[in-house]
């Protein structure tokens, strides 16, 4: 399942440099986790230099192999997102998963606000920068806190419980990645014009948009989705034993 990121991801670099085009790739920064030289809370993040050291994942492994390749195509700059948002309930975001899981852990971790980003991408693109980026708003967010924007926001009658790493090691098929990656490197090359909130910041403005959306889709505020109020186990996609209330 990850030959597209892998193969087919090369061939669109090695065709782009034959013809001498930029080629942007939104790769993925769940390369690293926490470690002794970046310790959790420490405000230490990895760097674009860092070789990385998570492999939990056969996902991770893959991309981890894949980007000191695609750095050596001169064409292309590797953006590492992490835990993409977007401004609404689709299921592949970030807060749509961990809304929906019974129980979730509490780790600080950098993560990539879409609206902010993305834009931010095309003008790093018109530049021509090319290279690894820490493709995240600066600074990190927990889950819980990410939940608490959501209750806030979203759903004022929404509950949810944390367990510790160890605990959801045992109902996950692969580890998760957790780490914070720096900056600097982003917001010193960013085009000029071109606008990146802190995490914290970035996120509330996220949700802010996120319930005008949903209310005018109708969503807001009766006829938000049953499955976020029948809880699943975090990593498995199983409903839970016990319903939430």
């Amino acid at each position: 399942e990850d030959t597209p990121n892998v193969i087919g991801t090369l061939n669109v670099a090695d065709l782009t440099y034959m013809k001498g085009i930029h080629c942007t790739v939104y790769a993925t920064g769940c390369i690293f986790k926490y470690d002794d030289a970046h310790p959790l809370g420490s405000g230490i993040g990895f760097t674009e230099e860092d070789t990385p050291n998570f492999d939990g994942s056969f996902y991770s492994k893959t991309k981890g192999y894949m980007e000191p390749m695609l750095k050596t195509f001169p064409n292309c700059m590797i953006l590492r997102v992490r835990m993409p948002i977007s401004d609404d309930l689709i299921h592949r975001s970030f807060v749509t998963k961990i809304a929906k899981y019974e129980k979730v852990v509490n780790i600080p971790n950098s993560m990539t606000i879409l609206h902010e980003m993305l834009p931010a991408s095309l003008a790093m693109a018109g530049k021509g920068l090319t290279g690894v980026y820490n493709f995240c708003n600066p600074g990190v967010i927990s889950h819980n806190e990410v939940l608490d924007l959501f209750k806030k926001y979203i759903d004022p009658t929404f509950e949810y419980s944390n367990f510790s790493l160890e605990e959801q090691a045992k109902i996950l098929k692969a580890d998760r990645s957790n780490n914070e990656l720096d900056a600097t490197k982003l917001l010193k090359d960013m085009p000029e014009g071109i606008v990146i909130n802190d995490i914290k910041t970035a996120f509330d403005l996220c949700f802010q948009r996120m319930k005008v959306n949903l209310e005018k889709s109708g969503v807001l505020p009766d006829n938000l989705p049953p499955e976020f109020k029948s809880k699943v186990n975090g990593g498995t996609g199983k409903p839970s034993a016990k319903p939430a209330p």
